[in-house]
């Protein structure tokens, strides 16, 4: 099983309801597939580089989650096919990049429970 990231960004039209929905439907899929979702962050609403489909904003979300190989193919086409999402980009993470978002979650993890 390999450390994967992907990152995609939801057309700002969308509401909160349908926002949510659309990133518990592709932790469902990635489960689905014997996936082990580890991790996710949702960045919000943000500034686009440049406009994509006439859209200058969109609703960015991170999944880190472990998996097979042959699950990535299938990801992809399923956020292809969604039209909510304009954007997407997977990647595997190696030893180190995995190293390193473990301690950026621990120390998020020991700022909540410090300022609570």
């Amino acid at each position: 099983m390999n450390h994967y990231e992907t990152v995609f960004i939801l057309t700002p039209v969308l509401s909160e309801d349908q926002m949510k929905e659309a990133v518990s439907k592709f932790e469902k899929f990635l489960k689905e597939n014997k996936a082990k979702v580890v991790h996710q962050e949702n960045w919000g609403l943000r500034k686009l580089a440049y406009p994509i489909q006439k859209k200058s904003t969109g609703f960015y979300h991170l999944i880190q989650f472990e998996g097979e190989p042959s699950l990535i193919n299938d990801l992809e086409v399923a956020y292809k096919r969604d039209e909510r999402i304009i954007r997407f980009l997977t990647v595997r993470l190696d030893k180190y990049a995995h190293e390193y978002s473990e301690r950026r979650r621990n120390k998020a993890k020991n700022k909540e429970t410090s300022n609570a």
